[in-house]
């Protein structure tokens, strides 16, 4: 079996679905929120999840859900998120003071004249919390013992800080160092203004944010059996695609640019499907081989600014979670209204 095949349906026919998770710190405390739901009250008769991929906190969120999922209980999975949220939230005095500095720092940034201070000349006393923070919620001795070849598939991005070889570390790679690991997730987060770049055998990798956010079209291509493919995409999105006004402050320019860098990668993973969808309905692809692979999106609906994807103040957490729980609930209404 190639390694990012689909699991095989079971007897009663139900739609196989890949969840993608894109990438944008701490608000993809949204996607947490998101996957709560989808684990709790998705009808498992007409959708099973073959796969979810993510990148940076988002593949943080996926990571977990599919724990959840080898374990054949995806509500637990949804008690890890809430739990993996909870604990990374500035609770702490020290750790909301900290919080609440960094915070206001990097939106004074456009204002003021600040040092750049390189992570490597501070302790990576975060990425070793984080590190931490992972294991508690995701037992990798289990996960060697629960994992089978029809077991659904985890992809995260990341990229090689020298070569730039834009890399997916996933659940059933055939190299062991390409495989899930707590330092494949680290990597996958390794945001290149706050975190050292994160050796993962013999790569040196950073955030996914430039390479795959997130890793889509591994799970369709080079695929031969169109019955290997998923049916159905779902695309947790942080990033906007548009804005009302155009950006004038130096703030508002830095918030735009790094969403339309978030959604580059996102839009090229995306045009693939599209593109494969409109030549298999003009008949240019074989049918044989190809099938219509559905696109559906979950958005963030707010505006929020960049250094709130730095914000781990648990008011904030908590109502971008409470926000991520309404619109799944939402989708998956929309979902049963449709009959799709």
């Amino acid at each position: 079996m190639n390694p990012l095949t689909v699991p095989p349906a079971p007897a009663s026919r139900s739609k196989a679905i890949v969840i993608a998770c894109q990438g944008g710190g701490s608000h993809t405390a949204f996607t947490g929120g998101v996957l709560q739901t989808l684990l709790s009250a998705l009808d498992r008769s007409r959708y099973r999840i073959a796969g979810l991929s993510g990148t940076s906190g988002g593949a943080l969120c996926a990571a977990i859900a599919w724990f959840g999922l080898l374990q054949d209980d995806p509500k637990h999975g949804a008690q890890l998120l809430e739990s993996f949220w909870q604990e990374i939230s500035a609770r702490q005095p020290m750790d909301a003071f900290s919080n609440t500095f960094l915070v206001l720092l990097q939106r004074s940034a456009g204002y003021l004249a600040l040092p750049e201070i390189s992570p490597y000349q501070v302790p990576a006393t975060g990425q070793d919390y984080l590190a931490s923070v992972i294991e508690r919620h995701i037992d990798f001795a289990q996960v060697r013992k629960s994992l089978k070849p029809d077991s659904p598939r985890l992809m995260v991005g990341a990229v090689e800080v020298r070569s730039g070889e834009f890399t997916a570390f996933h659940s059933h790679h055939a190299e062991p160092e390409k495989q899930i690991s707590v330092e494949a997730l680290l990597a996958s987060a390794a945001i290149p203004e706050l975190f050292r770049a994160v050796e993962v055998g013999s790569g040196v990798y950073w955030d996914g944010l430039f390479s795959q956010n997130p890793p889509i079209r591994g799970f369709l291509a080079g695929l031969q059996d169109r019955d290997d493919k998923p049916d159905e995409i779902w695309v947790i999105q942080i990033n906007p695609d548009k804005r009302d006004t155009e950006p004038r402050l130096t703030s508002d320019i830095t918030d735009r640019r790094n969403e339309l860098a978030g959604n580059l990668s996102l839009k090229q993973e995306l045009f693939f499907i599209e593109q494969a969808n409109d030549w298999l309905a003009r008949g240019w692809l074989s049918a044989d081989h190809f099938k219509h692979v559905e696109v559906r999106r979950l958005r963030l609906s707010r505006e929020l600014d960049y250094p709130s994807k730095l914000d781990r103040s648990p008011s904030f957490i908590n109502g971008l979670l409470d926000e991520g729980r309404r619109a799944g609930a939402d989708f998956l209404d929309q979902l049963g209204k449709t009959g799709t």
